[in-house]
């Protein structure tokens, strides 16, 4: 399986930020120049990037649709990207504005007859599954849903198996603790989830600070990683993730 590095950009009315642990009140800013920031990922030789709409769920869809066709025209970059997917018309219609590949969260968690059903008829390649997670005490991972305020009846393990029957071809990972944390990936995760999942390209996020958590990513037989943080504060330079 290939290797995929996704430089990502998360956006929140119109500027550049991450949020520590997905808190909306505690916000970085990196700036308001989210193209610019895009076509310097392509420059430096990367073929796909993760964009993450944080309007969506406020503003009642995804708002991202002009900076997509701008990416899309300026750049030779495929994009993931997700936010506010409440339906199936949001996944054609992110699609259709560009995307390669539309990421579900929460949706994912909530209606997997829904989103399963999409894996047919969009195709496995269209879609990411994402799936946020925390370690109980028992060393069980579950799935907090609705702004990580609760938790999902069903387990990470669980979930993830089920896709993986529907077609999934992609999940996006993120272990909650370490989001954020520059506190290096949960890679025991995710060689589990690689384990458990055969033929699934299964993507780190969370926690990744250095050249070194990618290698160990791949090394885990990962098809992937989201650098955030660690890319925008310098922890990591992009061309050096890259020739990973």
């Amino acid at each position: 399986m290939s290797f995929t590095v996704y430089p990502a950009l998360d956006i929140r009315e119109g500027r550049v930020v991450r949020l520590l642990q997905g808190d909306y009140a505690k916000q970085t800013t990196y700036g308001d120049d989210p193209l610019p920031r895009a076509q310097a990922f392509a420059a430096i030789g990367a073929g796909w990037m993760h964009l993450v709409d944080l309007d969506a769920a406020k503003a009642g869809g995804y708002t991202l649709a002009p900076l997509l066709a701008q990416i899309a025209s300026s750049t030779s970059l495929k994009v993931q990207t997700g936010g506010g997917v409440r339906g199936r018309d949001d996944v054609a219609r992110i699609l259709d504005a560009g995307a390669s590949r539309v990421v579900i969260g929460s949706l994912a968690v909530r209606e997997p007859d829904n989103v399963s059903a999409w894996l047919s008829e969009f195709g496995a390649e269209q879609l990411t599954i994402a799936l946020d997670t925390r370690q109980g005490e028992d060393g069980v991972w579950r799935l907090p849903v609705h702004g990580w305020t609760e938790t999902a009846n069903v387990t990470l393990d669980e979930l993830a198996q089920r896709y993986a029957q529907a077609g999934m071809k992609h999940l996006l990972c993120t272990d909650i603790s370490r989001d954020g944390m520059l506190s290096g990936p949960n890679i025991d995760l995710y060689a589990h989830l690689v384990q458990l999942l055969p033929g699934v390209a299964v993507q780190a996020s969370g926690g990744v600070r250095d050249v070194a958590d990618v290698r160990a990513a791949k090394a885990a037989g990962c098809g992937g990683a989201v650098l955030g943080k660690a890319l925008l504060e310098g922890h990591l330079q992009l061309d050096e993730a890259l020739a990973c």
